[in-house]
């Protein structure tokens, strides 16, 4: 099963670069064209062009950057089933599992989203969502298979409790999921400047902020209950719930700022431009606790391996 997981790793990889293509052809309204150029001798060589794209062509490439997507999400479910089997445990224990599984989560999180919004100005709001998040997927797959080794270890004594492996990491992984999609929502906010509608081909301002805030609804509770579960194991694991260990810090303070986003939110109405601003600034916070504390800051969760 180890063979099948590196197999449709590189499926998952190669179909997310083809969507991330398909999906900006849409989002900017292009196609590539092959033309034979003439020359006096007569027919010269063939060039690719690009243009604007009129007519049905236009909505094409979407449909194949969603076709893509799923395929995406599909061979990456298979690898996190492939991967299971082959290690014996949940497949996120260090940081090419941890990064792959994070890439099927973003994913299968876009499909979703895009199945709900599949109608109208939703599915565009959808398709242009898919020219950021599978962009993040093929760069997270890259960076999984260019710089942390896959080989398989035994787990270390403190990751040694397979039910609590599965369903802590869980929570964090599917937590980052989530909020990736608010993030792209957030960005394409932004660039259409809110209500001014800068550009004619991004979706509207009221459906992007819709779909920013109903996936923090689902990414927040998911990221309290990871927290939690990741306390309790730190009792049994090291004796004490909470140590101020710079992850357990990191992913505290992650929380607290979709927290005060759903606050101000609520109480406060903000929506929009400011909503926004806190949800690139919690994503940078995401980063942050994924990539920086577990490679470059030293503590207790120092052992997933680079």
């Amino acid at each position: 099963m180890e063979d099948v997981s590196y197999v449709v790793f590189w499926v998952a990889a190669v179909s997310a670069a083809v969507a991330s293509l398909c999906f900006w052809a849409h989002l900017l309204g292009v196609r590539v064209v092959m033309r034979r150029l003439a020359t006096d001798a007569g027919a010269g060589p063939v060039v690719a062009t690009v243009e604007a794209a009129n007519g049905g062509w236009a909505e094409r490439p979407a449909g194949w950057g969603s076709a893509g997507a799923a395929v995406t999400a599909a061979a990456l479910l298979v690898w996190v089933v492939a991967r299971w089997q082959a290690v014996d445990h949940a497949p996120w224990s260090n940081m090419y599992e941890f990064s792959t599984a994070f890439a099927t989560a973003i994913t299968v999180f876009y499909v979703i989203f895009e199945r709900v919004y599949g109608q109208g100005d939703g599915a565009r709001s959808a398709r242009a969502l898919g020219a950021l998040v599978m962009p993040l997927v093929l760069v997270i797959l890259g960076v999984a298979a260019a710089f942390f080794p896959s080989e398989i270890h035994p787990l270390v004594p403190a990751l040694q409790n397979s039910d609590l492996l599965a369903i802590h990491v869980a929570s964090m992984i599917f937590a980052y999921g989530a909020l990736s999609v608010s993030f792209a929502a957030a960005v394409l906010y932004l660039a259409q400047g809110g209500n001014q509608s800068r550009f004619e081909r991004l979706p509207k301002a009221k459906t992007l902020d819709d779909i920013a805030y109903r996936s923090v609804m689902v990414g927040f509770p998911l990221l309290a209950l990871g927290i939690a579960l990741g306390a309790y194991w730190a009792d049994h694991a090291w004796g004490r719930y909470w140590g101020w260990d710079p992850k357990e810090t990191s992913a505290l303070v992650t929380w607290l700022i979709y927290g005060v986003y759903l606050h101000m939110r609520g109480l406060r109405g903000w929506s929009g431009t400011r909503s926004a601003w806190v949800l690139v600034g919690g994503f940078g916070a995401v980063l942050f606790t994924y990539f920086a504390v577990n490679l470059w800051v030293s503590g207790l969760h120092s052992y997933a391996g680079v």
